[in-house]
């Protein structure tokens, strides 16, 4: 299965344990349904944090052990299901809702370090919920998983400033901008320069070494899921690299990976030994 949207994440894809598949797509079908909400559609901003508050209801009805409303019903009874069956926290599912509602806001970011927060619940809890399905508890290897999350969601940002600027999407942190001197219609506007392709060449930095912090842990997981981990991780570096080779301008233009990119993605893969490439 793979998400319909423009980020292509793959899930549930045919190197994912059969065991644990359906529980990766009940996990999926509740963080994209609750992305949906918060994103989609032309509700008013009042009226998506209404939508999310009940959403969040159903959530702690099920954390409970009791029963959802019904108003989701390709959400709650599998996630219900999950739970059971897999034993999964409830903290990360309560903090992709909190990131969630977060978006409704559509606040710039003030620093890295409140990105990085954001970062941490609307990527990192999807990591920690895949490494308690694999039956993996070490807290080293949970702070590499958060890594190599957080540096996917910051890839994800760089890899669409050009379609996330005219949308009034601020994630470039406000620090970052100020000192590069650009202007905040600069980036609404998709405006190349030279100070904007020296910030994305900063920003991408940043999330290159998350990605080589994190990248050991492909080398931990076992089986398939550790063969996929290696793909997502390579995945990240070459979109890193095609945002180099167009100078860093990022601005004017969503790199994409394609079929051509699948030979370099294995090949890197397998010669990976204790480093992300």
């Amino acid at each position: 299965m793979t998400v319909n949207h423009y980020e292509n994440f793959p899930v549930a894809s045919v190197l994912c344990p059969p065991a644990i598949r359906p529980a990766v797509v009940a996990i999926y079908h509740f963080a994209r349904t609750a992305d949906d909400l918060a994103d989609e559609g032309i509700a008013t901003a009042a009226e998506r944090l209404v939508t999310l508050a009940a959403y969040r209801t159903d959530l702690d009805a099920v954390l409970a052990g009791g029963a959802d409303s019904g108003r989701w019903p390709r959400v709650f009874p599998a996630l219900a299901r999950i739970l059971a069956a897999f034993k999964l926290p409830a903290q990360p599912l309560q903090d992709l809702l909190s990131a969630f509602e977060q978006d409704v806001a559509n606040a710039p970011y003030a620093n890295r370090d409140a990105l990085l927060d954001y970062c941490r619940r609307s990527a990192n809890p999807v990591g920690r919920l895949l490494l308690h399905l694999y039956g993996i508890q070490d807290a080293a290897l949970i702070a590499q998983s958060d890594a190599i999350c957080t540096a996917l969601q910051l890839i994800n940002f760089w890899q669409d400033l050009s379609v996330d600027g005219p949308r009034g999407r601020p994630y470039v942190p406000e620090t970052d901008r100020i000192d590069g001197g650009i202007a905040v219609e600069d980036l609404r506007g998709c405006r190349d320069s030279v100070e904007a392709r020296a910030m994305v060449q900063a920003l991408c930095e940043w999330a290159r070494g998350l990605m080589h912090q994190g990248a050991p842990l492909a080398l931990s997981v076992p089986g398939r899921s550790g063969w996929e981990l290696r793909l997502v991780v390579q995945g990240g570096l070459r979109i890193l690299e095609k945002i180099a080779a167009m100078d860093h301008a990022a601005l004017t233009c969503r790199p994409k990976l394609s079929a051509l990119d699948a030979p370099v993605l294995l090949w890197r893969a397998l010669r990976m030994k204790t480093a992300a490439a």
